[in-house]
């Protein structure tokens, strides 16, 4: 049986990526480095922008601070409150979830807190996770690094051997295998989120491409009856 379900938030609760990534690449240009859109999402999705420090002082010279990544913030919050959208079919995922699991589903995202709560809301998913929401800034490691999953597995009172994570990035997957959990790979087709063959070579042990298949993929990996994604009323 599943011990727990462990969603990342950005890229696979909801769509996030392209609005942050957008601002991230605007404000590193303004620095000085002419970075495509493929390049920032390569170096950057699914990791902690405090952690990446050396390489954007390699290309541009400035040591980002606490006051530059506070202003990324700011603009990045003000831009997800404007134009952010739940990944399709995702409430209907987490219901069924929910009814599956009971309460042992839980967000897990490398991102800090203020940011995923204010997207959990926004998404109209906040109802679901209650406070079963983790922070890896809230660790001494953020991912690719286990500890945030290991915290919420503790919290959770569950084997992380048992889990089992969805994630959409190298970063997240590496993060979840590096914990023992068990990682389902989420790769829709857009340019923010890596490709199947990306996710299963960092660890993922399957790869699906949109949330509806979730549910069933679950009740197959559990041995459990059927649960599929109802509509939302």
């Amino acid at each position: 049986m599943i011990s727990a379900v462990f969603f990342d938030c950005d890229g696979v609760l909801v769509d996030s990526e392209p609005i942050t990534n957008g601002v991230l690449r605007t404000m590193l240009i303004d620095l000085g480095w002419e970075i495509s859109e493929r390049d920032c999402v390569d170096l950057f999705v699914g990791k902690a922008l405090r952690d990446e420090w050396a390489i954007i002082q390699k290309q541009t010279g400035f040591r980002i601070d606490d006051a530059w990544l506070a202003s990324f913030r700011g603009r990045r919050d003000e831009a997800l409150r404007s134009s952010l959208v739940p990944i399709d079919g995702v409430q209907e995922t987490v219901r069924a979830v929910a009814s599956l699991m009971g309460e042992r589903f839980a967000c897990v995202s490398g991102a800090d807190r203020g940011k995923v709560e204010m997207q959990l809301k926004l998404a109209g998913l906040d109802g679901y996770f209650g406070d079963r929401v983790f922070s890896g800034m809230e660790v001494p490691r953020s991912k690719p690094a286990p500890d945030v999953y290991l915290a919420a597995a503790e919290a959770l009172k569950v084997d992380p051997a048992a889990a089992v994570v969805i994630e959409d990035s190298v970063a997240g997957v590496t993060a979840g295998v590096a914990a023992g959990a068990t990682v389902f790979g989420f790769a829709p087709a857009s340019p923010t989120h890596a490709s199947p063959d990306v996710l299963r070579a960092a660890g993922a042990s399957l790869v699906f491409t949109h949330m509806s298949e979730l549910p069933g993929l679950l009740t197959a990996s559990s041995g459990a009856g059927e649960v599929r994604a109802s509509p939302t009323p």
